[in-house]
């Protein structure tokens, strides 16, 4: 059985804004909540003005509203936090709400409905509702982010265009300087002749670094670290402060690998703003490529690079330096120490790494700085394509019939899709209602595929009702990770089949296929008893 304590305590203090005119019954809600190890603050209202005052001054994680008060609804109370625009949950948490008036708040916007003289499911349901808005921003900041990154796609298009140009404007500089070289007896002349020539060739080898950078991703090719680092060089001016010393050391001057110029230059270029950036005072910014051997031992879980000779990428710094707990979350998606960062800058860098089948190492001492190792390996190993995790012939279907049942919309299709194109008989439900309606005209079907977190009507009273129309195959359950067990529902143990979402193609695949293959065998069984 899971530690559930560990799970009530990942949840953080939650500030629960409830409109319930009842004090008798907002105290047993909230005992409720107490029961099952919530953290909160409460806000209780029972009209409207005081209802927004505390939108706005409240600021709650989640509203739990009754459907009827004196002067004031559940209703309003919904419509005017839409109005809001925050993204908050909405719990109705009500008497009187029949079954197809809690399908009409549903489709209204409200996130859940609990019965008051059945409120078990309420701890759960405010879990659900927090973790989904959670989730929900998340795409909506992803969402934004993709758009800034969008704009910052055509403003590399405008930077290469410019830089095109720019090198038009530069060739005659060249040509220039080396004519006002002609002019030896005039000494003036000379130095001017090679300044103007320094200068334009400078300008044109920025400019092509700058074309480079806009382009893109390019296939593989062969990287010389004396290059990657002299680019790195000419994209920094400009941005090093004159309090930072910029210091670039190649150990050695032939060390080459195969991977992504631009890529790799992106990386480190992120890594050296983030360097600078944490160096407000100043201080020295380091740069060394070396070459390394590394050992098994050196390799964490989960690693997929070998043992063997690799090129190290080091970025240093005597800045800041961080605290155990910003290493921890340091490659967490949208967490961020800057103002106005993305948080996505070293998820990026981090991507870029295991492209190239390498790793990245931190060492960081509060007050005293940061160092980033960056390892990408001199030789890539081949990698077999079971070993990459595609999906084999094997798991296609023989048009089964799967009675496939999930609420969420877009999930319920990906799934149909997937299972019609390797080779299923499907029959999308998006409510266990319309699943029994489907068996009452069409008959059992081969196996069942069911989302664990159904709202409408449940997977538990699904999986009952199932068993009473005398079904006894298997059933795939999806579920989250720290979803309870869904032990013991069937009659028959052990055809229940938890997956744990997001589920890959191959493991649905795989589990459609070991579910129908086991039925088939406990049919045979039981033909040979007779």
């Amino acid at each position: 059985m899971p530690d559930k304590s560990n799970h009530q305590r990942s949840l953080s203090r939650i500030r629960i804004l409830q409109v319930e005119d009842s004090p008798l019954d907002a105290e047993l809600i909230l005992t409720e909540l107490q029961a099952d190890g919530i953290d909160y603050d409460v806000r209780l209202v029972d009209d409207e003005p005081a209802y927004l005052q505390a939108l706005e001054r409240f600021r709650p994680d989640i509203v739990l509203s009754d459907l009827s008060m004196p002067g004031f609804s559940g209703q309003r109370a919904l419509e005017l936090l839409q109005d809001h625009g925050a993204g908050i949950p909405f719990i109705y948490v009500s008497a009187t709400l029949g079954e197809e008036a809690a399908v009409e708040a549903l489709r209204e916007g409200a996130t859940d409905y609990i019965l008051k003289q059945n409120p078990a499911r309420l701890a759960s349901a405010v879990r659900r509702a927090l973790r989904e808005a959670e989730e929900q921003r998340a795409r909506a900041y992803a969402e934004a982010e993709l758009i800034r990154v969008q704009r910052f796609e055509s403003l590399a298009m405008l930077a290469g265009g410019l830089s095109h140009d720019l090198r038009n404007l530069l060739q005659p500089l060249l040509l220039a300087g080396d004519s006002l070289l002609d002019y030896q007896d005039d000494p003036r002349l000379a130095r001017l002749g090679a300044l103007v020539r320094d200068c334009g060739r400078r300008g044109i080898e920025m400019v092509q670094s700058m074309l480079s950078f806009a382009r893109g991703a390019r296939r593989a090719e062969q990287v010389r670290a004396r290059a990657l680092v002299d680019a790195l060089a000419l994209l920094l001016q400009g941005s090093v402060p004159r309090s930072v010393h910029l210091d670039i050391e190649v150990a050695d001057a032939e060390l080459a690998f195969e991977g992504n110029h631009t890529e790799l230059q992106q990386c480190l270029l992120n890594l050296c703003l983030n360097a600078i950036q944490a160096m407000p005072q100043g201080g020295v910014l380091r740069v060394v490529t070396s070459r390394v051997h590394l050992d098994g031992g050196f390799f964490e879980d989960g690693e997929e690079a070998l043992p063997g000779d690799f090129a190290r990428l080091s970025v240093t710094d005597t800045g800041q330096g961080m605290s155990e707990e910003v290493r921890k979350r340091l490659f967490e998606p949208f967490f961020t120490t800057k103002e106005g960062g993305t948080g996505l800058g070293l998820l990026s860098c981090r991507r870029i790494v295991a492209s190239h089948g390498g790793v990245m190492r931190l060492d960081s001492i509060l007050g005293e700085g940061s160092c980033f190792d960056i390892y990408i390996p001199l030789t890539r190993p081949v990698v077999d394509a079971s070993e990459r995790g595609e999906v084999d012939a094997g798991l296609h279907g023989n048009a089964e019939h799967v009675l496939l049942v999930v609420e969420e919309a877009g999930q319920l299709t990906l799934l149909t899709d997937t299972l019609d194109t390797w080779g299923y008989e499907v029959h999308a439900s998006q409510s266990g209602t319309a699943a029994l309606q489907w068996i009452e005209a069409c008959g059992l079907p081969d196996l069942v595929v069911m989302d664990g977190d159904m709202s409408l009507f449940s997977s538990e009273r699904t999986l009952a009702a199932l068993s009473e129309y005398g079904y006894h195959n298997g059933v795939l359950m999806l579920c989250r990770a720290d979803d309870p067990p869904h032990a013991g529902l069937l009659p028959i143990p052990g055809q229940l089949r938890r997956l744990d979402k997001p589920v890959s193609t191959r493991a649905l695949l795989q589990a459609v296929r070991e579910s129908l293959r086991a039925d088939a065998a406990k049919q045979h069984r039981h033909r040979d008893a007779f």
